[in-house]
């Protein structure tokens, strides 16, 4: 359920940012106008008169006084996505779950009820920089206890950024059973186009929960996926349906792309079509073409189709990536674009030419509109990827220490109560100092590549490659591609930088799932005395007296590593 309203009394703290902050490295070449008001086609750089493209939305947002109102209800059911009868977790009754939606500057209010039988739940609105709304990150274990069933919970947070992301269940690997959807916050775009056709989420998926494939996937490696779904629908052996668009020729399609995977790695293309990218993750890009769109789990590509054919039919292709991870139905997760719409013909088109592999776009081609420098670090640190066998189950480990936090007792509260007798396996990393520039040199020996997912920040990609890190290696400050989710190549490394505005407590990790499960993970306490003044303890607290009553009352164990 979705509500719309005015706010009558509501105000933010925008803190001032003082020098060393992310600066424009040019001047922009847009101009603001008082008339420039969006249209996608004709001014899709405007926004509202005072906001634009041109916005530097760290140091500003639009603040439009609307509330973007939603009702959530995490139930288990039973479906067939792919045609294939299993029990799911959804949101409303559906997977994907109703999509998010509201303009830049909104305030968007969730409810969320946990009517599951016998789980906890979060939600995490992924990259979303909760800036100064620490307490709507969603983590259980970090920023929450689990939301107990039969128990309820409110998230409310300020939409300063804009573009494509999507929610999901922060707890355990709930996500992957169903606990997702998309989210969409409109705002200036980089380039022109006639419609928007929403998101479109791309999943892989298994005949069995999650739950059922963990001790498999802690055992023995990550279990080989099905299939693949697109916006929720798919074929598996002749059974399912696919997802279907209709195209007008000579019209403009704007498609919001979203890798919400488990453990899979998509090339997306459109047969006979190009892509015109014109955002990453929620930053507006200078536009590029390319036939076919590297997406990492955790990603959102922004991409504009010109509907260049005249008539037929063709498909949209979500391709796994093999050297990634496995699938049984590689060539077979589709979608139909038709520029008749009442065909029922599958289309004959043949796939553009793509490598297979498990690397970013190119850091070349991601160069953000608002070109802003990345500032000299007060603080850095490496952290090296490792894996260790540990009573006969893989644990991923930073630094040779595997995360582990707990459920009954949130990385806040210890905060909050005073407690800095943090354990080792918590994996914190203390950012005391206000305003001051991160970086962190993330090497990987091992040859598995790993999205890494920073909560709470954009960083900026400093650099990006196979082989060694050391100090010959040139940083990129200036203009750097910025984002919250970055590919850390198998056998390489990834140095990343990023910026202590935002006080919390937030979570660093590997965004495949079984990976975050099984230790891949740390966490950021920022600027902690500042908490206490942007957390509701009176939620904070209900809810885990709410959780610690139910986990007590069902015995309940937590195996992974807690979010």
């Amino acid at each position: 359920m979705y509500k719309r309203s005015i706010l009558g009394c509501f105000a933010l703290l925008f803190p001032t940012l003082i020098s060393g902050a992310p600066s424009s490295a040019a001047p922009s070449t847009l101009e603001k106008r008082q008339d420039c008001v969006f249209d996608s086609a004709l001014n899709p750089s405007c926004w509202d008169g005072t906001h634009d493209l041109s916005t530097n939305w760290y140091e500003e947002a639009p603040n439009t006084g609307v509330i973007r109102e939603y009702w959530f209800e995490v139930t288990n059911t039973t479906m067939a996505p792919d045609g294939v009868e299993r029990m799911v977790l959804s949101i409303n009754g559906t997977v994907p779950g109703p999509t998010i939606i509201a303009d830049w500057g909104d305030t968007v209010v969730v409810h969320v009820k946990n009517s599951l039988q016998n789980n906890g739940t979060s939600i995490h609105f992924h990259g979303i920089r909760q800036n100064y709304t620490n307490e709507a990150d969603g983590v259980a274990s970090i920023t929450q206890c689990p939301t107990a069933p039969g128990d309820s919970i409110t998230y409310t947070w300020h939409a300063s950024q804009y573009g494509t992301s999507w929610y999901h269940s922060h707890f355990a690997l709930q996500a992957w059973n169903g606990v997702f959807g998309g989210m969409i916050v409109h705002g200036p775009a980089s380039a022109p186009y006639d419609e928007d056709l929403g998101t479109i989420v791309l999943s892989d998926w298994f005949h069995r929960t999650t739950d059922e494939l963990y001790e498999e996937a802690a055992s023995n490696g990550p279990p080989r996926a099905q299939t693949g779904l697109i916006n929720g629908t798919g074929m598996y052996d002749g059974a399912g349906s696919r997802f279907t668009t209709a195209f007008e020729a000579g019209k403009s399609y704007r498609m919001r792309l979203v890798n919400a995977a488990i453990d899979t790695m998509w090339k997306f293309m459109v047969d006979n079509h190009t892509l015109e990218v014109i955002s990453a993750d929620f930053v507006p890009m200078n536009p590029y073409n390319t036939t076919a769109v590297s997406i990492g789990i955790g990603q959102r590509y922004d991409v504009i189709v010109r509907a260049t054919e005249s008539t037929g039919d063709y498909w949209l292709r979500a391709i796994p990536q093999l050297t990634c991870s496995e699938n049984e139905n590689t060539l077979d997760i589709k979608g139909i674009v038709r520029y008749d719409s009442t065909s029922t013909a599958d289309p004959t088109s043949e796939a553009h030419t793509y490598m297979d592999n498990c690397l970013d776009e190119s850091m070349s081609n991601l160069v953000p509109v608002v070109a802003l420098e990345a500032g000299q670090q007060t603080y850095d640190d490496t952290l090296t990827v490792g894996l260790q066998t540990v009573s006969s189950q893989f644990k991923w480990t930073l630094n040779n220490s595997t995360f582990l936090s707990d459920w009954d007792y949130p990385t806040v509260e210890q905060v909050l109560g005073g407690n800095d007798t943090f354990s080792t396996q918590q994996n914190i990393v203390h950012l005391d100092q206000a305003n001051v520039w991160v970086h962190f040199i993330i090497q990987n020996p091992i040859g598995l590549a790993h999205p890494i997912h920073l909560h709470g920040h954009d960083f900026w990609v400093l650099a990006q490659a196979t082989g060694t890190y050391d100090s010959s290696v040139a940083l990129q400050t200036v203009n750097a591609p910025r984002r919250d989710v970055a590919m850390l190549p198998g056998s390489g490394y990834l140095v990343i930088g990023f910026y202590t505005d935002n006080p919390g407590v937030w979570l660093m990790h590997c965004h495949i799932g079984w990976h975050t499960s099984l230790g891949f993970a740390l966490q950021l306490i920022e600027r902690p005395t500042e908490i206490a003044a942007i957390t509701n303890e009176d939620t904070l607290n209900s809810t885990c007296a709410n959780w610690r009553t139910y986990a007590e009352e069902e015995s309940v164990h937590q195996e992974d590593s807690g979010v």
